[in-house]
């Protein structure tokens, strides 16, 4: 008796210092859901709240019947609520409540102890651990989710068997009745391994979703964003423009949306969808970074700056949108203050090297060689690996007549990205200058083998190849 009771306190204990763990992570209130995560939860009628819920729990059900349709997200209209006692769908709930109230009756009033007892257990397993998931005590930010039945089909299979053992000893025709029971498991098996391998990637997991819920608009989002990941922006912007139609404020399918017609140089919409974007969610920072973005293309750079503050606004450590307002600033030759924000950026994301080289290359145009140098030797400490740091600092360096650390710097930056024609043009220009005119002339060849259009290379390969020309004629003579 004591041993029960010991394991009784255990299990309270347990649960009670989980729900507390829980309670805290939670930030000890519920979470925020939205309209799209359970639209029948924010519905006005209790009649359409009531009825819907029924309708999800129906739903529920047939996926512990018949687990056919699964879809990784069923929010955002991927289930129409039913409004009316004219929909068809109510079926689904009339034939819901027949079996439960068929089942609680036999659990109840049945004569057979043994039944009473294994129909009571089967039910509870099934109900009370769903118990959560079903609206009654909180609202919760799904409309059906696979996960919720797990532990409710514990006294499914319970139901199941018990079934089956009453059908096999009332059933004249065993042998059919066994083959049913395992035609069912071979097709059960079969789904299982279909599902299984339509998460063996992404693609292949928001692809099976398009057939199971078409109207639901962060569906299309994924296989959009998935696409877009593969760079195939032509059929990922169909994919993001159907996810705009379906939720017309899917603020982040918008975003989305604009940043590759923003890469496309269809500034005009791109502009137009951000702008929604933020007039739907004032404080949705990306949105406000790329419209900043497009309009510092457009050369509204006033507005592309307030776009950016505000995107700051909203967003305290947001290294890339200082990366940004300091190339508005630097189109605008503000160079202190674009200084100040990509070194912003460097502090927030010390990895940034998109900023550093910014600071790096404006620091070196406008002369300040010591102050790049500095800058990049700091940079190439945080990011030893970059190649674009070190081609910068190479640069800086070879301006200042420090040849043979430039040289290594050059020389590492090619190993690192071999193909990169800029790479061996400035480094011929170094060989150029140091006097190295046999080494200056190899790299100027590579360079132009690479990128034939080269800026300023061909001229300096030319102007080599006459200095060599006089040479070897002064060597003749």
């Amino acid at each position: 008796g004591n041993n029960i009771y010991y394991k009784i306190t255990l299990l309270l204990s347990g649960g009670a210092t989980m729900l507390c763990m829980r309670w805290r992570i939670m930030g000890t209130g519920p979470p925020a859901f939205t309209e799209v995560d359970n639209p029948a939860s924010f519905a006005d009628s209790l009649f359409v709240r009531a009825i819907n819920y029924n309708y999800y729990y129906s739903l529920n059900a047939w996926l512990l019947l018949c687990p056919w349709w699964l879809c990784f997200d069923w929010s955002m209209g991927c289930i129409p609520l039913i409004k009316s006692v004219s929909d068809w769908r109510i079926i689904a709930l009339a034939a819901l409540w027949f079996c439960l109230i068929g089942l609680i009756c036999q659990a109840l009033c049945s004569q057979d102890s043994h039944k009473r007892r294994i129909l009571t257990l089967g039910l509870g397993f099934l109900i009370i651990p769903f118990l959560p998931a079903s609206n009654l005590f909180f609202r919760v930010g799904f409309v059906v989710a696979e996960r919720v039945i797990y532990l409710p089909s514990i006294g499914y299979c319970m139901l199941l068997t018990y079934g089956f053992s009453l059908l096999s000893k009332q059933a004249k025709k065993k042998k059919m009745l066994a083959a049913a029971v395992l035609g069912i498991l071979f097709i059960n098996v079969l789904r299982c391994v279909i599902r299984s391998n339509q998460w063996r990637s992404e693609e292949q997991l928001f692809r099976s979703a398009l057939s199971v819920c078409p109207l639901n608009a962060k569906v299309h989002y994924n296989v959009g964003k998935n696409l877009a990941d593969k760079g195939n922006q032509t059929a990922a912007i169909k994919y993001y423009r159907e996810a705009v139609r379906l939720n017309p404020k899917y603020v982040h399918a918008m975003n989305n949306l604009g940043n590759i017609l923003k890469e496309r140089n269809e500034l005009q919409e791109a502009e137009g969808l951000l702008s929604l974007a933020v007039q739907i969610q004032p404080d949705f920072a990306a949105a406000w970074m790329n419209l900043g973005i497009v309009q510092n293309s457009l050369r509204r750079f006033e507005e592309a700056e307030q776009s950016y503050w505000t995107a700051i606004k909203h967003r305290k450590k947001y290294p890339d949108c200082y990366y940004n307002l300091g190339r508005l600033y630097a189109d605008l030759n503000r160079h202190i203050d674009a200084l100040n924000a990509w070194r912003n950026a460097t502090v927030l994301k010390p990895e940034h090297s998109l900023a550093w080289n910014n600071m790096i290359i404006l620091l070196d145009n406008t002369g300040n060689l010591a102050q790049a140098e500095a800058v990049g030797r700091e940079a190439l400490e945080l990011i030893p690996n970059d190649h674009s740091l070190m081609f910068s600092l190479a640069n800086v360096l070879g301006k200042s007549q420090k040849y043979k650390e430039s040289e290594a710097l050059f020389l590492k930056a090619i190993k690192a990205n071999p193909n990169a024609a800029s790479y061996h043009g400035n480094l011929a220009v170094l060989y150029h200058r140091w006097g190295n005119l046999d080494l200056a002339k190899k790299h100027y060849e590579v360079s132009l083998k690479l990128d034939p259009a080269a800026p300023g290379t061909k001229e300096n390969y030319s102007l080599l190849k006459r200095k060599l020309e006089q040479l070897q004629k002064k060597g003749d003579v």
